[in-house]
């Protein structure tokens, strides 16, 4: 279901940002192609931002853009109009941001100027169509020129700190290493997901400085910019950290893999599929499930399998694009691209090989300690 933010004339646009090299990831593939329950990275960014009535996505690209481009013209939502530029020099995300800017018309003139702007970047996977269509809204309620994602953390060393004048409003947003022990002190951080108004962002853009050490333009310091020009910032805390939480390393790779394979597996499961232990069961996010299925520990399902009502796969058991139908029990097996009709019996140690079918009742291999299902 589409989430809606509350009917607004304003058009709404987003920028992602896929341009970095990923160097930490130690890694041939480009960092936004990192899978995740099946899918790259970037496309689970992607499909957040479909759930939201966005006009136009620009996508600023930099290492390794052709492989980038093409796996996102081949697998992102259908009803997002996607336009790519490429950062030609890594200038930090203040500068991909402005490059991202270039990815709009002129034909869009005045509308676009009194519209907003989503900024985030593509190594999020985790933020939820919910909490970004709760940022552009109280972004507007609040009439804000920027709207920034926070969260509220007990340890919130090594981010950065969400900062405010005495009278309460945010004034900057400053990187631990550069905090004094009292700014140290402040539990808000930020995250690099933001809403802009869009007329204001470009002309705060211009006046970021490289003066730093790494010689790049931060996009967070577009927050003392605005703030110094008299406009509203604002941020919104996520109730949940871990959606804003970026992906840099194999390590926050794995954590980021278990949370969202947590949430696909709980989403199963409230339809009722049943699970003897979550934990150990893997579900891409491209699987279909039929109410009434069993699965067992140890079962991994992948690419566009799909399992029908009432079969009970595993324990053990490695599926990938393959459709299973009613009432199937495969135990200890693996399959890839195979098609299996209703009622068959696989038992333990079977080997489904590209474009095998088995046929309504049939029974393959050995099937021991249990019966076969009704109709089998």
């Amino acid at each position: 279901m589409t989430v809606r933010v509350r009917p607004n004339p304003r058009p709404l646009s987003a920028i992602v940002l896929a341009a970095g090299e990923g160097t930490r990831m130690r890694s041939s593939t480009p960092k936004p192609l990192h899978r995740l329950c099946g899918r790259p990275m970037i496309l689970h960014v992607l499909d957040a931002l479909a759930e939201l009535p966005v006009d136009r996505v620009v996508i600023v690209v930099g290492h390794n853009a052709n492989e980038v481009v093409k796996t996102i013209q081949a697998e992102a939502p259908g009803d997002l109009t996607i336009e790519f530029v490429e950062q030609l020099e890594p200038r930090g995300t203040g500068d991909a941001v402005a490059v991202g800017l270039t990815g709009f018309p002129d034909s869009f003139g005045s509308d676009l100027d009194e519209g907003d702007l989503v900024v985030l970047p593509g190594d999020t996977p985790l933020v939820r169509p919910a909490t970004l269509a709760h940022l552009v809204r109280e972004h507007r309620l609040l009439d804000a020129a920027a709207t920034v994602l926070t969260a509220k953390l007990e340890d919130p060393f090594g981010y950065s700190r969400v900062l405010r004048s005495k009278d309460g409003r945010v004034s900057r947003i400053l990187d631990d290493a550069d905090c004094s022990p009292e700014e140290l002190d402040v539990d808000e951080v930020a995250s690099q997901i933001y809403c802009f108004r869009h007329s204001v962002l470009a002309p705060a853009l211009r006046r970021l400085s490289p003066d730093n050490p790494l010689g790049e333009y931060f996009l967070t310091d577009t927050i003392e910019v605005l703030h110094g020009a008299g406009y509203t910032v604002t941020t919104v805390v996520s109730g949940d950290p871990m959606e804003a939480a970026g992906v840099n390393d194999r390590s926050q790779l794995a954590a980021a893999e278990a949370e969202l394979r947590s949430r696909v597996n709980d989403r199963w499961m409230r339809r009722g599929v049943t699970m003897w232990d979550p934990e150990a069961t893997y579900i891409d996010v491209t699987v279909l499930l039929d109410p009434d299925v069993t699965l067992l520990p140890g079962v991994v399902l992948e690419g566009s399998t799909r399992i029908g009502e009432g079969s009970v796969i595993g324990p053990n058991c490695h599926l990938t694009d393959c459709d299973v139908g009613e009432g199937v029990h495969i135990t200890h097996s693996v399959g890839e691209r195979a098609v299996i009709e209703d009622h068959v019996v696989v038992g333990a140690f079977s080997v489904l090989e590209p474009g095998t079918r088995l046929a309504r009742g049939e029974r393959l291999g050995a099937f021991f300690g249990a019966s076969p299902p009704a109709g089998g």
